[in-house]
């Protein structure tokens, strides 16, 4: 540990590194965005490994128990189609979602509900991923589609050849190894890659980046009971804006509960500073309440292992305290049980790649247009005390460029780390970006293999015409 501020190094030795695998596309990380690049990259003929640390897929849908992927959509919501489409379709398929609207059986609810664009003609317009389940089902899809899984497997630096990547090195129960490729896909959410290569960046400081999160399920929850005490007492977006910016959707339906920790707080068994407030994510007949985002953790550098371990510690004891107040002050939660934590912090900012365009908060809210778009993205917006969602149709286009990092070649950045400010993040973090950008990435690294080009210099109306092949909504 460092002491006074005093780093200290030790001198490595060099040595032969096995090379484990050689592949055309490398995908690193197996969360929303690296599946979709997976999937999209592999659909298009190449030779695709997808390397992961834990050991399932999955990223915060798995990971952090977030199985709410379409929570923003409303009836008049436009999405990109494409991938996402394709994991909804295909959970629901396998028994792997859980439709939690379809399920309210109070008549004055589901009235609410469907004046409020929730439920058209009594179907819900999204459902909630099963988060245990959803592992089975992405490890069918990715064998399905011809990609090579690698679990239990940390990318820990980039090969490089210049300016050009040419693979990974990796840490396993199996030692010190290489993987080669000509083409890298960075979806590990912080940029681990594109850092390690040498690409430009920035993050944010510490005391201003975005919450982590430890999630927990519920089980011996009296559904029933706690629904009415909901549609009694129900959220509303506006609640959780900070007081900032709502617009067009202050007064919508939202799972927001923080009434029961206020009062936990008021009769001193929750410390004043603790932010605690819940969005549970859905309900199941058996009494459960799977996911509960409650617990949120400011001043967290994602990037940074001390950081990291203080708050799964910390978050996990703030589990308990929250439990205890739903089971004190919620109807329904009194014999409530602790059902699981999440494996991992649900984390939102770290590292962003500077690239060849960095989208802005104007784009995410004006409804942006680029030559190179990719996909589409609902207008979406949450984070920075800003909650906007897409009730009306209005969406921007996603552009490629904000994929590809700057002086580093045959590297592209998929998912949370590409390129931004600080508002446009608050969108482009979200599941359904993510994945856009997973498959644009995808696409366009497998087909600059076929034109012989960097990725840079691919040719982006062949990938928009891919991308369109299937199903993708780019304009």
């Amino acid at each position: 540990m460092k002491e006074n501020n005093i780093v200290e190094f030790i001198e490595e030795l060099p040595k032969k590194i096995p090379i484990m695998a050689e592949t055309d596309v490398l995908v690193v990380g197996g969360g929303p965005a690296g599946i979709a690049a997976a999937l999209s990259a592999s659909r298009q003929g190449v030779k695709t490994i997808i390397l992961e640390r834990y050991g399932f897929f999955g990223g915060v849908i798995t990971q952090a128990m977030i199985g709410t992927i379409a929570w923003y959509r409303y009836a008049q919501t436009v999405d990109a189609g494409g991938i996402q489409e394709e994991i909804e379709r295909k959970a629901k398929e396998m028994g792997a979602s859980i439709d939690i609207i379809g399920n309210v059986k109070n008549k004055e609810m589901v009235e609410t509900l469907e004046k409020e664009g929730l439920m058209v003609n009594g179907k819900s317009t999204y459902e909630v991923l099963d988060t245990e389940l959803f592992k089975y089902v992405i490890d069918e899809m990715l064998q399905e589609s011809g990609v090579t899984p690698i679990l239990h497997c940390w990318a820990t630096d980039a090969l490089m050849e210049g300016e050009v990547i040419k693979g990974v090195i990796t840490e396993s129960k199996s030692g010190r190894q290489a993987i080669l490729a000509k083409r890298v896909i960075d979806a590990t959410g912080d940029a681990d890659i594109a850092f390690h290569a040498g690409a430009p960046f920035r993050k944010n400081p510490k005391n201003e980046l975005m919450e982590v999160t430890t999630n927990f399920g519920c089980s011996g929850v009296k559904i029933g009971k706690f629904l009415m005490y909901i549609y009694l007492n129900p959220g509303k977006i506006g609640d959780w804006g900070m007081g900032g910016e709502t617009e067009g959707s202050s007064e919508s339906f939202s799972s927001y509960l923080v009434e029961p920790f206020k009062k936990a707080k008021e009769a001193g068994e929750i410390p004043k500073d603790v932010l605690l407030e819940s969005y549970w994510g859905c309900y199941t007949d058996a009494g459960e309440i799977p996911s509960l985002n409650a617990v949120h953790m400011t001043n967290i550098d994602c990037t940074d292992v001390w950081d990291l371990t203080r708050a799964e510690i910390e978050g996990r004891k703030r589990v308990v305290w929250a439990l205890e107040a739903l089971r004190k002050y919620t109807p329904g939660f009194e014999k409530a049980r602790l059902r699981n934590i999440g494996t991992s912090l649900g984390t939102r900012e770290s590292r962003k790649i500077i690239g060849e365009y960095n989208i802005t908060e104007h784009d995410v809210k004006n409804q942006a247009r680029f030559d190179d778009s990719i996909g589409i993205c609902p207008e979406f917006v949450d984070g920075y005390g800003v909650a906007i969602l897409p009730i009306t149709g209005r969406y921007f286009q996603v552009p490629y460029k904000i994929t590809v990092p700057l002086k580093v070649e045959n590297l592209l950045v998929a998912g949370r780390c590409v390129a931004g400010d600080k508002i446009s993040h608050a969108a482009t973090r979200q599941m359904c970006c993510c994945i856009v950008t997973g498959q644009g990435a995808g696409v366009a690294a497998a087909q600059s293999i076929k034109e012989d080009v960097y990725c840079r210099e691919v040719n982006i109306s062949k990938v928009q015409e891919i991308l369109k092949e299937k199903g993708v909504r780019i304009d």
